[in-house]
């Protein structure tokens, strides 16, 4: 019985060191399992163009191993689509580190290094990744982006091309090579590889821009205001779509439509010479001649050698019957351009009427009232 106890008291350890091997394996599986749910997860966000929740994920990942390759070329994905390329280069980087020969992160580098305006590192960073893989899809779509910025108009179609075979689902290879046929003049095909670019991915701003020019410059204005409605529910002070806004909305002479899109870049660019002309044309056309008149003061102050203005100011004074005001101010127009005829025809206009109101004037005076009779 005593040498059955001693036997069991020896072997106790052993079953308990077993015990906790054990529990460790099953932690430990269980940790990998639970890691590799969150991998999964933060790659279906990425696939969904989530790119807030992928880059929490991946964070995620990195802090139970800052070596995890595959999280930081996902966060480097993530970051990209959420235009943070400070921090994309970082992330760039620090591939790198692990691994020289990474084409991928060599890619992610130089398009980091492309939006952050180095073009001659971007150029050789993009190099190197295609000497690695010739088959980098994100590296073609740089090279054509890099070509384009370059004015490197053929060898930028033949580079967007070559992203499109490797990355045909992907917007921007899409949208750089409607860039490219834009440059050549070939607004259809233009315009439908922005389409292309916009379904797959419906954020695209680039795109919305480039197919609301596109459409503004071949007349379909009625088409513009749509995009612009979208793009401005993705960025509100996205400047360039406030323009072809003012733009297509004053040529379907949307005046309502004009001066509140006016407002806005009259918010974000005070200055604006063009935002201030349509402010000043949105108001008269909706018949606001005296807010017109007050604008109109600050358009001056703007471009105060500008015929064109103070006609515009001469006309309205008129509309607002001050036919005097009108009549100095049209003269200074005409000083300005002699040969200008808006100029000459509202002053002939308004010392017209400014003259038949003296002499009516005057004959009031004459008339005898009511109590001299």
């Amino acid at each position: 019985m005593n040498e059955k106890f001693v036997e069991e008291q020896r072997s106790a350890p052993f079953y308990a060191q077993e015990r906790t091997t054990v529990d460790e394996q099953q932690s430990q599986e269980q940790k990998h399992t639970r890691l590799e749910q969150v991998r999964h997860q933060a790659h279906e966000h990425l696939a969904a163009q989530q790119w807030a929740a992928a880059q929490r994920l991946f964070q995620a990942l990195l802090a139970e191993d800052a070596y995890d390759e595959d999280a930081l070329l996902g966060l480097a994905a993530a970051l990209d689509g959420g235009n943070q390329f400070e921090e994309l280069f970082t992330i760039a980087q620090r591939v790198l580190e692990i691994d020289l020969n990474s084409a991928l992160a060599l890619a992610y580098k130089a398009r980091a290094l492309q939006k952050l305006e180095r073009l001659s590192a971007a150029t050789v960073a993009n190099d190197q990744a295609l000497l690695l893989d010739t088959n980098l899809g994100l590296a073609w779509i740089n090279r054509s982006g890099l070509q384009l910025l370059q004015s490197k108009f053929p060898e930028a179609l033949r580079s967007a091309e070559r992203a499109i075979e490797l990355a045909p689902k992907d917007a921007r290879a899409w949208a750089n090579y409607g860039v490219a046929l834009r440059n050549f003049n070939r607004l259809a095909e233009s315009l439908d590889a922005f389409d292309k670019s916009l379904s797959f991915d419906q954020r695209q701003l680039f795109s919305l821009q480039m197919k609301g020019d596109i459409l503004c410059r071949i007349g379909r204005m009625r088409e513009v205001l749509p995009i612009v409605q979208q793009g401005l529910e993705i960025s509100p002070v996205d400047v360039p779509l406030l323009l072809l806004g003012v733009q297509a909305a004053r040529s379907l002479e949307l005046y309502e439509t004009v001066k509140n899109l006016a407002q806005i870049l009259l918010q974000l660019i005070p200055d604006h010479l063009g935002a201030c002309e349509n402010y000043v044309r949105s108001l008269r056309g909706l018949g606001e001649f005296a807010e017109a008149n007050i604008a109109l003061d600050r358009l001056l102050e703007l471009d105060a050698n500008n015929p064109r203005f103070w006609t515009l100011k001469a006309d309205t004074l008129y509309r607002l019957e001050r036919y005097r005001e009108a009549v100095t101010i049209a003269e200074r127009a005409r000083r300005l351009d002699m040969e200008y005829q808006p100029a000459r025809r509202i002053h002939e206009k308004a010392l017209k009427l400014m003259y038949q109101r003296k002499e009516k004037k005057k004959s009031q005076a004459k008339q005898p009232s009511d109590e001299t009779l």
